[in-house]
């Protein structure tokens, strides 16, 4: 295991910045020094680190070699301009947008499903985080991929307002406030509040958006599995924090519920929350606040086809989702191969 080193966290002031330095102080990451890094529009502010309070400094100013670590959740136009350069410099950039996904020689981590292949980061010293959808999918299908071999999956998702950023969490609160005084909107934006949204980022040509997409490519590449059919649906709901899956999966070899529910238990980075008679399930207001784990629950055979089950997973979007999971990658990377 590495010295402590010099970490760095861009986009510090941000929801998932927040949070991976409230996780960082939590668990006690080896770090000697912590710098927060932010915008011109941040610059002099301070954030809370632990019981401490760190000032945020200049991305455009900020100096990567003397750092071996750095966290980028500053929207993938900042990481297309600023990870590279930070990876030149010697440091390795755990990236947490879209920007690096895609790219074959940059691995795509979730600990709980392909850790191993966290070795690959020498090669532009870039390790990418998945999409919050993706990570808690893959983390409830690799048990039951390793048992019976995963053949299709379909999932829609009911995402929360955190995951499109603070400022869409402060609109659900003043639309909710409004429409519940019957003053209707305001800011002549399309209201979130009291009703769901079938569209989240911009529509591909197959009418696909892209969020359905990543969901699409993240998957297949984290299982292992590149031509996996898998569709998937978007959808934005009015809630607060916690993302929502309704999953259905078929299987190359037969796997009851039951055994279903046997795997999931004893799943790493799982929590098994499935007694529906007894209203024992998940939902992201109850369940998943502050909490570290995927929640899954409703596993039941599917009555359309030969081989299939489904599933109702939940995961706080902003910690597991994004903050916890490139942390967990930081970890077993400063642990083994730093």
């Amino acid at each position: 295991m590495a010295d402590k080193l010099n970490i760095a966290v861009v986009g510090a002031t941000g929801l998932v910045g927040e949070t991976m330095l409230a996780i960082l102080a939590e668990r006690e990451f080896p770090a000697d020094k912590v710098y927060a890094i932010g915008s011109k529009r941040s610059f002099g502010k301070t954030v809370e680190f632990g019981r401490r309070e760190l000032p945020v400094e200049m991305l455009s100013d900020f100096d990567f070699s003397k750092t071996g670590l750095a966290f980028f959740s500053a929207g993938a136009k900042i990481s297309a301009e600023y990870a590279e350069r930070a990876a030149a410099c010697g440091c390795v950039v755990i990236d947490n947008t879209s920007c690096f996904r895609n790219d074959d020689d940059v691995p795509l981590i979730v600990p709980e499903v392909n850790a191993d292949e966290i070795r690959n980061y020498r090669q532009r010293n870039l390790i990418a985080n998945p999409n919050c959808s993706t990570i808690q999918l893959v983390v409830a299908l690799k048990p039951l991929h390793d048992e019976a071999g995963i053949r299709s999956v379909r999932v829609s998702t009911y995402q929360s307002v955190s995951g499109a950023g603070r400022e869409k969490l402060e609109q659900l609160a003043v639309h909710s406030m409004d429409l519940l005084a019957g003053q209707g909107r305001k800011d002549g934006k399309p209201a979130i509040a009291f009703n769901v949204w079938p569209q989240i980022d911009q529509f591909e040509d197959n009418d696909y958006t892209r969020e359905e997409m990543k969901i699409v490519w993240e998957t297949r590449r984290l299982l292992g599995l590149p031509e996996l059919p898998i569709s998937a649906t978007a959808v934005r709901v009015p809630v607060f924090f916690g993302h929502a899956e309704a999953v259905a999966i078929s299987t190359e070899r037969p796997l009851s519920a039951r055994r279903a529910r046997e795997l999931l238990d004893q799943a790493p980075g799982v929590k098994l929350m499935d007694a529906p008679r007894d209203m024992v399930f998940p939902t992201p207001a109850l369940d998943t606040p502050n909490t570290d784990v995927v929640f899954v629950g409703r596993v039941r055979e599917d009555l359309a086809g030969e081989h299939g089950l489904n599933l109702w997973i939940v995961a706080d979007n902003v910690r597991k989702g994004a903050a916890l999971n490139s942390i967990q990658i930081a970890e077993i990377l400063v642990k083994t191969y730093l």
